[in-house]
């Protein structure tokens, strides 16, 4: 038999202590000096196979007890300490290793108690959100990341920045691209700032998108990236460089509370000058009331990716000149929601967008394909819903392509201003969308639609109703 070894000190203490042997009474027994089972038990030396053998045979101990599975309680650990009560209290993952091999009911009962904390908090935002609604605002708040201050900050406020509109406009006339804005930028950033743009093979660059070597004075792009993602890392990087003071300012009106924050705000007004630069107001707003808001009509006249031109139409709302008030979602296929945004705030109060029956869960099994689709909120709002799947950067043979999905929405009164209105059937009796609409609701935890088949949590505001005599079709049955 091999030698193995194995460290499980902590475990063969607690089986020790379990029976009640002293660590020269176990030693004598195993037949080794009480000083080296001290040594075993600190993990200063390794417990090898025969002593496993010899612990198996002389207390009765099941090996399997001494080998025990660690990780899972380790992964649970380092969840905990992630949240941002916690972060930055442990220095490295060892001394999760060692709290969850000397003390492992502790450790389990710190993951039971920061399960319980998360519970709590996650029914505290679901009734905070409950409240809002019917207008009775709370200041219930957990402990936040700067990523999800940025997030909210951007989805409560319109995604409309008029001051980095008439900064891309200025910029505009200074490159007058034509029909290579690509070509153009890449003049201008070395023109006015000695920066060469260059396209690296995946070997070379296999982990960035884009990186600015301030050195070289070159900026990398990765060829996984589409011609359209290229062209707006580019677009990105020059509107962060020519709009700097128009950026600044709208960084300090968003009254974000850390650097960090503020940092993430910059890259997303980043991305939103890059839209204004490659579609600009004007022209994209006339664009989208001739080909009624075709969104593959104008990603074609402009250059630009679906998620691109989709990303802009939320942005349409300069007086005067206003588009359809669209709203967006993007999720992936384990259901994350991760951007969203509105023309005039994303309407998390009327739609919510957590619901498994919106049609933006449904395209992942039809890749590529536009689905229509008009949906009723418990309260009698209706919306109509534009979903399609979005391909990620460009993967090898072995990697599985990244793909989410994007929902467009908007109001269903606005139905017959977009192209995507005629896939909907005719009204019924006047009233749009009345008979057809696929009844969703903002999140589970908040929809109280009795008997929905999709439904994945119980709504916070009932009680379950466990009646042995009746079983609803509802995986979580309540009381009315």
């Amino acid at each position: 038999m091999a030698d193995q070894k194995i460290f499980a000190g902590p475990r063969l203490r607690r089986l020790r202590t379990a029976r009640g042997l002293t660590q020269t009474a176990m030693a004598e027994g195993l037949g080794i000096s009480p000083s080296y089972l001290n040594l075993i038990e600190r993990n200063q030396r390794p417990l090898t196979v025969q002593l496993i053998l010899k612990l198996a045979s002389v207390y009765k101990v099941d090996p399997h007890e001494l080998q025990g599975e660690t990780k899972g309680s380790i992964a649970a650990l380092r969840e905990a300490f992630s949240d941002p009560l916690l972060a930055g209290e442990l220095p490295g993952d060892q001394e999760l290793i060692d709290l969850a091999e000397t003390a492992p009911n502790a450790s389990a009962a710190m993951v039971k108690l920061f399960r319980a904390y998360r519970e709590q908090a996650e029914r505290l935002s679901d009734l905070n959100q409950l409240l809002a609604r019917e207008g009775r605002a709370t200041a219930l708040s957990g402990a936040r990341l700067p990523a999800d201050e940025v997030h909210e900050v951007f989805e409560r406020r319109p995604n409309h920045f008029a001051a980095l509109e008439e900064e891309a406009e200025a910029f505009t006339s200074v490159l007058d691209p034509g029909d290579d804005l690509f070509g153009a930028l890449k003049a201008w950033l070395r023109r006015e700032h000695g920066i060469v743009v260059k396209v690296l093979p995946v070997a070379t660059m296999p982990n960035w998108r884009r990186r600015y070597d301030r050195h070289s004075q070159r900026l990398f792009l990765s060829e996984r990236l589409s011609p359209f993602d290229q062209l707006r890392e580019i677009a990105m990087e020059a509107s962060l460089i020519r709009m700097s003071v128009a950026v600044a300012g709208e960084i300090q009106a968003l009254k974000l509370g850390t650097d960090e924050a503020r940092r993430l705000a910059r890259f997303e007004l980043g991305r939103y000058a890059a839209h204004a630069l490659m579609m600009p107001y004007q022209a994209f707003h006339a664009a989208a009331l001739r080909a009624r808001y075709d969104i593959d009509v104008l990603r074609s006249r402009f250059g630009v990716s679906f998620e691109q031109a989709a990303n802009r139409l939320t942005m349409l709302q300069r007086p005067g000149t206003s588009g359809v008030p669209f709203f967006m979602l993007e999720v992936d296929n384990a259901g994350n929601r991760f951007r969203k945004a509105g023309s005039q705030g994303y309407p998390q109060s009327r739609f919510g967008g957590g619901c498994p029956k919106l049609p933006v869960h449904a395209v992942f099994s039809q890749p590529g394909q536009i689905l229509v689709e008009a949906v009723e909120m418990p309260d009698g709002a209706e919306f109509l819903c534009i979903a399609r799947t979005l391909e990620g950067p460009q993967g090898a043979f072995s990697e599985r392509p990244r793909r989410t999905a994007l929902l467009l929405g908007c109001d269903i009164g606005f139905r017959d201003e977009l192209v995507y209105g005629s896939a909907l059937p005719a009204a019924v009796a006047g009233k749009p969308g009345q008979g057809f609409a696929t009844p969703v609701g903002p999140a589970c935890r908040l929809c109280e639609r009795v008997g929905c088949l999709a439904r994945a949590e119980p709504p916070v505001t009932r009680p379950l109703g466990l009646d042995e005599m009746v079983t609803g079709l509802s995986a979580f049955d309540f009381q009315g």
